[in-house]
């Protein structure tokens, strides 16, 4: 899949649904390219149980990209939550699903420690104004980051790691199932789910524009994310 196509991976339609929700100049940009306190603590707990078994430099950036794909959905949530234009169901939804990506990004840098790259910046002006907006880009989020743990999971070298990100895997194609359910889509449009690589996750990523400024590493190199 070095030549990905965003149709490709977006057979459904759900990442262009979502690009054809946001403004032009961004809409150009984006095709161009292509929880509980209780559920936080359980995964600190789990992710912080391989620091001992675990220190690869592989491991260790593949948590990072994970960690980067957490800030990304856990800022969504959060500044829709924020600018508070969801009503029913969408406002509900952002709550739930917020904070549990808020869990994930507590346990990937709790796991990770000093190593942990930075949040980025990001600018989700449009995505969040409404309803229909915010579940557009929340189905194209969770099915992407449903694909990005797909792929890595066979990288991760550390039984602990890799069970930790195994649990995260399952919970985010749980919210990509309840998204799409919401935005009125099939929860389970294929009978089987391509993931991608890094690298294509990143291309896509960057496509959207919403991450406008780069994150800082201390130890190791940063994702590749770009606005």
């Amino acid at each position: 899949m070095n030549n990905l196509r965003l149709e490709d991976f977006d057979r459904d339609g759900a990442l262009r649904e979502a690009a054809a929700g946001l403004p032009a100049a961004t809409r150009r940009s984006f095709l161009a390219s292509a929880g509980t306190s209780a559920a936080g603590a359980l995964l600190v707990g789990l992710v912080a149980a391989g620091e001992a078994s675990a220190k690869s430099t592989d491991d260790v950036s593949i948590l990072n990209f994970a960690l980067t794909l957490e800030y990304l959905q856990a800022a969504f949530y959060t500044e829709a939550e924020r600018v508070g234009a969801l009503e029913g169901v969408a406002a509900r939804a952002a709550a739930q699903i917020g904070a549990v990506e808020r869990a994930h990004v507590a346990a990937l840098r709790s796991a990770l420690g000093s190593k942990a790259v930075a949040s980025p910046s990001f600018d989700f002006t449009g995505a969040v104004s409404d309803g229909p907006s915010f579940l557009r880009t929340a189905v194209a989020f969770e099915d992407l980051g449903t694909a990005a743990y797909k792929g890595q999971l066979p990288e991760i070298s550390a039984p602990a790691y890799l069970a930790a990100a195994a649990a995260i895997h399952s919970v985010e194609a749980r919210h990509a199932a309840w998204i799409r359910y919401l935005a009125a889509r099939e929860p389970a449009a294929n009978a089987v789910d391509l993931p991608l690589n890094r690298g294509e996750v990143e291309r896509l990523v960057t496509s959207t524009g919403f991450i406008v400024a780069a994150p800082v590493t201390t130890s190791v190199r940063s994702p590749s994310f770009r606005g």
